[in-house]
């Protein structure tokens, strides 16, 4: 090995440990509070700073709380039924997409594109703006469950929709033209040949909303009312009054569901890949 292969060797290894540490010091700050606030949620006693030996007490007064089950029902409720909703609609739309022309689909894409990129809190305030007219001219109903479900499909429809598109874009289109020539109808079509080629994006795009919908709180917050709370809303209520351990012990419950579903969705996606590359 010359010289100048070795300077470059040496300059490559300097590179690659400079950037592992500074990817150590990111995750370190990233997960620390987290692991930090994992622990504390099994110690015994009520101190957020000393830890005093294991215990489960906190999780079992978190499932005895009456208040925090009531939020906790309503929040999955709301995420399993706008996953469902908005998949359905989010699929639709993105099949739509695909058949436009072009210049047409970049102006609906960029229209799709607009609540993920608009700040949480003025999509908040507009929809909560738009549920006060429809109230003041209707009258036949209030904010609270209905609304608050509203809301979280209309916020979970574009994430779903760009699940899918990819998906569409890889498939064979002729594949599609093909059942059609062979006698198919479009529907049947699309639910045997389109769908099972785009079932990745559109189980991905699900747990997406799902995920989404389980952690919202700035839109749930102004669409919601008064009569329904969830447990993002249920815990900035408890902040506001009381820290107690419970809080420790529900956000692990949270953060442990949302990586269970994160680790479901790259294993789904490699086991997706693996098939393509057989």
């Amino acid at each position: 090995m010359t010289d100048y292969e070795k300077g470059g060797f040496l300059r490559m290894k300097k590179k690659f440990a400079f950037s592992n540490v500074y990817n150590l010091i990111i995750f370190a700050f990233l997960y620390i509070p987290i692991l930090v606030l994992v622990l504390f949620s099994f110690n015994s006693s009520t101190s957020q700073v000393v830890f005093k030996e294991f215990s489960l007490r906190w999780y079992v007064a978190l499932f005895q709380n009456a208040e925090i089950m009531k939020a906790l029902m309503v929040t999955l409720s709301v995420a399993l039924i706008s996953t469902v909703v908005s998949t359905v609609i989010g699929t639709a739309a993105a099949v739509g997409f695909h058949g436009m022309n072009r210049r047409l689909r970049r102006v609906m894409m960029m229209i799709n594109n607009i609540p993920m990129v608009n700040p949480e809190i003025v999509t908040g305030i507009a929809l909560m703006l738009l549920f006060a007219f429809l109230i003041r001219f209707t009258g036949t109903f209030s904010l609270g469950y209905g609304t608050l479900l509203m809301s979280h499909i209309t916020f979970c429809i574009p994430y779903v929709v760009l699940q899918v598109l990819p998906k569409l874009r890889q498939m064979n289109q002729y594949m599609y033209e093909a059942a059609l020539d062979l006698g198919c109808r479009p529907a049947s079509a699309f639910f045997k040949v389109m769908l099972p080629e785009i079932m990745p994006g559109i189980v991905t795009g699900a747990l997406m909303a799902f995920t989404i919908s389980l952690d919202d709180f700035v839109i749930s917050l102004f669409t919601s009312g008064s009569g329904t709370t969830n447990l993002s809303i249920h815990i900035y209520t408890m902040v506001k009054r009381h820290v107690t351990p419970e809080i420790n012990a529900l956000s692990s419950v949270m953060f442990g569901t949302v990586l269970i579903l994160l680790i479901l969705v790259n294993i789904f996606q490699m086991r997706d890949n693996k098939k393509k590359a057989h």
